[in-house]
C-alpha cells in the first residue's frame, strides 16, 4: 500500500512539474486536450528535451558530451559589422549578443573555435544583399565545436542560382544547437549542414522565402528556393557515420521549393515540424545512404511530402498528418531509432505551436518551453 501511495504521489508531482514548465506550449495549443505531451521511445533513459532550461539540449546535440556554447561567460554586445566580425574571430569572446540590424558586407568566417554562443536581442537581424557566386552568404561556420546560435534572423537577397552561398553553413562542425532562428531568402539555400558535421540539433527554427526567385543564374535553375541541404554530394563518403541531426519543431514555411531537408548519408530525425509551402516540388528528400525518421509532423498543401530518391538506406514515416497534399506520403524500410528521448507534442497540436513559436520569437538568450 505504501508503495502504491508513493508511486501515485511521484506521478502527480511529475505531471504538475511538466504543466508548470510548459505553459507556453499548452497555451499555444489553445488549452486543447489534444496538446498532450508525449515522448519518443528511447533506446536508453537519457532524456534530452529542454523544459524551459537552456542546459537541457534536445536531440542529437545532447549526445557526445552535450552542447553548452559559451555558457554563462561575459557577453560582448555588437551593433555593427566590424564589431560582429571582430567578436566572431576573437577566440576569447565566448558570448556574442547581436543588437539591431547588421548588414553583412563580406561573408563572416567563424572557424576553429570551441564553446561559443551567438544570439540576437529582440528583432536582431543579419542581412546580405549580395547575389554573386563569391560574395553571397552571411556566415560560414567551419571546424567549430560546442556552438549555440539562437534567436537570430538571417535574411538574404533572394534565391539566384549562381552556385553561390547559403545564408548559413555548418562545415565539419560538432555539437551545434541552432535554436529559434529564422532563415529566409538565401541565394543558394537557407541553411546547409555538410562535410562530416555531427551531433546537430535545429529547434524551433523557420525557413522560408519572401522574395521571388531570380531566373537565369549560371547554375541552371530558374527557381532555386532550395532550403536545406544535408551532405554535399554522393561522393562525400567522409560523411558516413556522421551528419546525425535533429530537426525538432521547425517550420518549412511558404516559398520553399525543395530541400526540406534533402539528405545524404546522415541519421536525420524530423519531429513535430510543420510544412506548408504550396509552391513545393518536394519536401523531405532521401538521397544517397540517407537514414531518416519522419515523426509526428504536419504536411499541409504541399507536393510530394516524402521524396524517395535513389540509394537511400531507410525512411520511417510515422504518426504524421497529411492535409490536402499530393505525391508520396509513405516511407520505405526501417530507419534508425534515436539514442535519446525527446519531449514530443501530439501531432494535432503541432501546427498551432510551431506557427506561433518558430523563428526568432524569444527575447534573447533564453529558452522557452519544449
Amino acid at each position: 500500500m505504501k508503495l502504491n501511495v508513493t508511486i501515485s504521489m511521484f506521478a502527480l508531482t511529475l505531471a504538475l512539474g511538466f504543466t508548470a514548465c510548459n505553459t507556453e506550449e499548452i497555451g499555444s495549443a489553445q488549452d486543447s486536450q489534444s496538446a498532450a505531451i508525449e515522448t519518443t521511445t528511447p533506446t536508453n533513459s537519457n532524456l534530452t528535451a529542454k523544459i524551459g532550461n537552456c542546459a537541457e539540449v534536445p536531440g542529437w546535440a545532447s549526445q557526445n558530451g552535450g552542447t553548452t556554447g559559451g555558457g554563462s561567460s561575459a557577453e560582448t554586445t555588437v551593433t555593427t559589422y566590424a564589431q560582429l566580425k571582430s567578436a566572431i574571430e576573437n577566440t576569447a569572446v565566448k558570448v556574442i549578443k547581436v543588437s539591431g540590424t547588421i548588414t553583412i558586407t563580406t561573408r563572416l568566417s567563424f572557424q576553429d573555435q570551441t564553446g561559443k554562443t551567438i544570439y540576437g536581442a529582440n528583432g536582431a537581424k543579419l542581412v546580405s544583399t549580395n547575389q554573386t557566386k563569391d560574395g553571397s552568404g552571411i556566415i560560414n561556420i567551419k571546424r567549430c565545436k560546442n556552438i549555440i546560435i539562437r534567436n537570430l534572423i538571417f535574411e538574404g537577397p533572394g534565391a539566384y542560382d549562381t552556385d553561390g552561398w547559403d545564408n548559413a553553413i555548418l562545415d565539419e562542425c560538432t555539437n551545434v544547437w541552432v535554436d529559434h532562428c529564422e532563415f529566409r531568402d538565401g541565394v543558394d539555400g537557407n541553411f546547409d549542414i555538410k562535410n562530416k558535421s555531427d551531433y546537430i540539433s535545429v529547434t524551433y527554427s523557420k525557413f522560408h522565402y519572401l522574395k521571388p526567385p531570380k531566373a537565369g543564374g549560371s547554375g541552371g535553375s530558374d527557381d532555386h528556393r532550395y532550403s536545406n541541404l544535408i551532405g554535399s554530394s554522393d561522393g562525400a563518403t567522409g560523411d558516413r557515420g556522421k551528419l546525425r541531426i535533429t530537426f525538432a519543431r521547425c517550420w518549412w514555411a511558404p516559398g520553399c521549393k525543395e530541400r526540406m531537408p534533402r539528405v545524404r548519408f546522415g541519421q536525420v530525425h524530423i519531429v513535430n515540424s510543420f510544412f506548408n509551402s504550396t509552391v513545393s516540388n518536394k519536401c523531405v528528400a532521401a538521397g544517397f545512404e540517407a537514414n531518416i525518421r519522419v515523426e509526428s509532423n504536419v504536411f499541409e498543401g504541399v507536393k510530394n511530402p516524402i521524396d524517395l530518391m535513389s540509394g537511400y538506406t531507410a525512411v520511417t514515416v510515422t504518426d504524421n498528418v497529411f492535409t490536402s497534399v499530393t505525391g508520396t506520403q509513405a516511407g520505405s524500410g526501417t530507419a534508425f531509432t534515436p539514442p535519446y528521448s525527446i519531449v514530443k507534442l501530439n501531432k494535432t497540436a503541432v501546427k498551432a505551436d510551431i506557427s506561433a513559436n518558430a523563428g526568432a520569437t524569444l527575447g534573447g538568450n533564453t529558452c522557452g518551453s519544449f
